[in-house]
């Protein structure tokens, strides 16, 4: 099955304000995210992108914008399913105001039990994203081989989610994971487990590139090679 090429996008005008953005209309990517954005497509250049698939949020479309002017054959698809975390209530609302709330501590230590007032659980958003990217799975596997390579740009609580999901980690654990701005999380589907062969890389990606043989979906003894 394919590999899937995790953006977190980069960042962005809520993250330097220090506010909760999700789907709050007009949340862009500020001078740096820009910038991260704009360094994304020599970061990918050994990747065969097969497809391409978006959060229709603002700060998602900014950032894979440039990959796209790079590729113009590169078909793009957006998916709501993969859009932040319904938060609700607490949506545009600074952090450190949250910080406050009874409920937070639970989104910290048992997101699993989490629904955000006027919002959604953090189960359901697992749920869809992760239904997101089985489905994405079967049709790039069908449209272009099992050893295709294809990207979804997304958000951090989303590929905290995927990460956990492909680990099978549950889901009260997947605030142990992080993944910055613009930082590449990969994750290689193989018809029996998934493999995480990278998690917030913020570096070269060329180590990523489909082998001339497609890999097993067995587990290296002993940790593999690397890169050539």
């Amino acid at each position: 099955m394919p590999t899937l090429i995790l953006v977190r996008h980069g960042r962005s005008t809520a993250n330097t304000e220090g506010l909760l953005a999700g789907w709050t209309p007009g949340v862009a990517l500020d001078e740096r995210g820009a910038a991260q954005a704009a360094a994304l497509p020599a970061r990918l250049a050994a990747l065969p992108l097969a497809e391409a698939v978006t959060s229709p949020l603002q700060r998602c479309q900014e950032t894979i914008r440039p990959l796209l002017a790079a590729r113009p054959e590169l078909r793009v698809h957006t998916d709501e399913r993969i859009g932040e975390c319904h938060y609700g209530d607490w949506s545009g609302r600074k952090l450190a105001e949250l910080n406050d709330e009874p409920l937070m501590e639970v989104v910290q230590a048992h997101p699993s039990a989490a629904a955000f007032p006027g919002g959604e659980s953090m189960r359901a958003m697992q749920t869809r994203a992760a239904e997101a990217v089985r489905e994405w799975n079967a049709r790039v596997e069908r449209d272009h081989g099992p050893n295709a390579v294809y990207l979804m740009c997304s958000h951090g609580d989303i590929i905290k989610s995927l990460v956990a999901d492909a680990l099978g980690l549950h889901l009260d654990l997947f605030q142990r994971i992080h993944v910055d701005p613009c930082s590449v999380t990969a994750i290689r589907y193989t018809r029996l487990r998934p493999f995480l062969v990278r998690l917030g890389d913020t570096g070269d990606l060329t180590s990523l590139a489909p082998p001339e043989a497609p890999p097993g979906g067995d587990a290296t003894v002993g940790g593999g090679a690397g890169a050539p």
